[in-house]
């Protein structure tokens, strides 16, 4: 029930949705997350954790930056359910499809 509920929770956050839906196929760091947000990194920080902790991300290291890609191998079969059904969801959504937009102007922070 705990991986379930923390899964869960994780999604329950219009932003971290975003995230995961943004991170189909490509990977970000925090600078480029928070860019296409508009929230303090500090923020953008708590929520890459919340999702890592819940098995929906995973980061590694490049140097100095920290780089999240959606899981591809989660450990949780809640995690992988859900992020199997996301791909599916939200495509018509406008607030996603503006920020998608941001991902090139972004993507020149970690340059």
């Amino acid at each position: 029930m705990k991986k379930f509920i923390r899964v869960m929770k994780a999604l329950s956050d219009p932003n971290r949705v975003r995230v995961l839906k943004i991170l189909e196929g490509k990977t970000l760091c925090v600078c480029e997350i928070q860019a296409i947000l508009g929230l303090a990194q500090s923020t953008v920080s708590k929520h890459m954790k919340i999702l890592e902790d819940a098995g929906l991300v995973e980061r590694e290291r490049q140097g100095s930056w920290i780089i999240y890609s959606q899981a591809q191998l989660p450990e949780s079969p809640y995690s992988v359910v859900m992020l199997r059904e996301l791909r599916g969801w939200l495509d018509d959504d406008a607030r996603l499809a503006a920020m998608t937009k941001k991902l090139p102007e972004a993507a020149k922070l970690r340059r």
